[in-house]
């Protein structure tokens, strides 16, 4: 099977998932700025959470760019990091109309952490289907920054009981990791190889 289809699906449901997210920031009643300081933890939640769909649906588009073919296996792995993906809006809504409050902040990190557990998963599913010479185990590497996010993810969701602001940092710190663009795979197919 051709790739066409998985990248124009997953494309899908990421835009949906954006939509549902500014969709639920609800319009305040008045027209004053004080009426929107309490949507301040709310829009703080959906920058963070579209950054992270943004940085999801960049990393895939690049991965899905140095494969070859798609296999079933393949398919299930990436509805699985869609699934994940999928709990976004829940997780930023809630995280944001509680003011960030440790258990929605913990949860959020719990839906950080498996998704990001699902997208290498897809990445191993990806390289277990194509070889380990394939174009995709060569931009991968020793993928550092796959290795230490889940660390960071796993260490901020107890932290959120203790300081969800610390837990916050780690999160933000994850997303401004994965923001400078990841340029790996680039290289590869820049050589032609």
């Amino acid at each position: 099977m051709g790739k066409n289809r998985l990248e124009a699906f997953s494309d899908g449901v990421l835009a949906i998932i954006i939509t549902i997210m500014v969709l639920e920031m609800k319009v305040p009643h008045g027209e004053d700025l004080a009426t929107l300081t309490p949507l301040v933890p709310v829009f703080l939640s959906y920058v963070l959470s579209f950054v992270y769909i943004g940085i999801y649906w960049n990393n895939h588009h690049h991965m899905l760019h140095a494969t070859d073919r798609v296999s079933g296996a393949i398919l299930w792995a990436n509805l699985h990091l869609l699934f994940w993906l999928s709990l976004f809006p829940f997780v930023t809504g809630w995280m944001g109309e509680n003011h960030f409050a440790p258990l929605p902040v913990a949860l959020y990190g719990a839906v950080l952490l498996l998704a990001s557990l699902a997208y290498w998963l897809l990445q191993r599913t990806i390289v277990a289907d194509q070889g380990d010479g394939s174009l995709l185990a060569r931009a991968i590497g020793n993928d550092a920054k796959g290795k230490l996010s889940p660390l960071l993810y796993a260490s901020a969701i107890p932290l959120a009981f203790v300081s969800t602001g610390l837990a916050q940092v780690l999160y933000v710190g994850v997303a401004l990791m994965w923001l400078v663009p990841d340029r790996r795979i680039e290289r590869v197919l820049g050589r032609g190889e």
